[in-house]
């Protein structure tokens, strides 16, 4: 289930930082880039997860 659950955390955060950075203030396109960020890291931890099982 942890596999599931950080690529969906993924998505959300991907698209949520997408859409902030589409923002006119510096400091929300800058907080979006780190969201879609994290969300790609959530997304490798999920196939991490996947491949070597959710005993990690």
């Amino acid at each position: 289930m942890g596999e599931l659950t950080d690529k969906i955390k993924g998505n959300v955060n991907e698209a949520a930082g997408k859409i902030k950075q589409q923002s006119s203030d510096p400091e929300t396109r800058d907080e979006g880039a780190a969201q879609e960020l994290k969300g790609k890291g959530q997304q490798l931890a999920g196939k991490v997860k996947g491949a070597l099982g959710d005993d990690i």
